[in-house]
């Protein structure tokens, strides 16, 4: 009897021994192939490749502080980072300071969009007749009536809130359309009807009557009104203008920019003579 309790004991030892004998058989095995592995695919500097990396790409990866931001490779840390102030942030901002600001895009302008962090050639893009652009990431993007450096910056702005840490925009214009769009003039001038406003000019009320051929005899010209729509269609906005102020006395400074879309109402005298 004592025999048979000893044996059972003995092959029950044997038995655990066994056990964990493969068990750490296995984790030598596994340790040596992460060994091999590391040694024939060896990690690249995440921060090195990537510096500028979206941020739906960095989600599972730490927060890095100002000074802890990777740095491309090809600029040395004491020109990209000195004294706590981050350098190529300030070029960014001096870069996009330096696009246009006086030329409003209309409808058919044809221009070339970067994004600097992404490396890549600058993508054609054309305001549709909705007045949008197409931007990568975003979609459609309102367009008309702003400047490149205004549309610029509110492209960074919408980039920078979910796919970049940093966006330096950079847009211009390749080719003007021929025209941003009419105006429409109504009442006693010599030639009513629509006007195109050139994309390369500042179109004025006075110009705009003078292109005309002028007021009639009964046009009361201290009273013209222009109708002009808001964004969207909403919000109509209307101005009285004294053209006569214009023309008889110089006073350059009342003579209104005309807009696209804006209807110039010019009004008959009540009294004839």
């Amino acid at each position: 009897m004592a025999n048979s309790m000893n044996v059972s004991c003995i092959t029950s030892f044997l038995s655990r021994f066994q056990r964990q004998l493969r068990i750490r058989q296995l984790l030598l095995y596994c340790a040596l192939t992460m060994v091999a592995v590391s040694h024939l695919f060896p990690a690249k500097s995440f921060g090195a490749d990537f510096p500028r990396r979206k941020k739906a790409q960095l989600n599972s990866a730490p927060a890095l502080s100002k000074t802890e931001q990777p740095v491309p490779e090809s600029a040395p840390v004491s020109e990209a980072v000195t004294n706590g102030v981050d350098l190529s942030a300030t070029d960014s901002t001096n870069r996009m300071a330096n696009l246009d600001d006086k030329h409003r895009l209309a409808i058919g302008d044809k221009l070339s969009f970067r994004i600097e962090e992404d490396l890549e050639d600058p993508k054609p893009m054309m305001v549709t007749d909705s007045g949008d652009v197409e931007v990568p990431y975003i979609g459609r993007f309102p367009a008309e009536g702003k400047t490149c450096k205004q549309l610029a910056q509110e492209i960074k702005s919408a980039l920078e809130k979910d796919y970049y840490f940093r966006a330096t925009v950079v847009i211009a214009v390749d080719l003007m359309t021929k025209s941003r769009g009419k105006v429409y003039l109504v009442g006693p001038v010599r030639a009513p009807g629509p006007q195109e406003i050139p994309s390369d000019e500042i179109l004025t009320i006075g110009k705009a009557i003078l292109r005309a051929g002028g007021f009639t005899d009964y046009a009361d010209k201290k009273n013209v009104k222009i109708t002009r729509k808001g964004s969207g269609g909403h919000d109509t906005k209307t101005m009285i203008v004294d053209v006569d102020q214009i023309f008889e006395k110089g006073k350059t400074e009342k003579d209104l920019a005309l807009e696209p879309g804006d209807l110039i109402l010019i009004p008959e005298r009540l009294v004839r003579f």
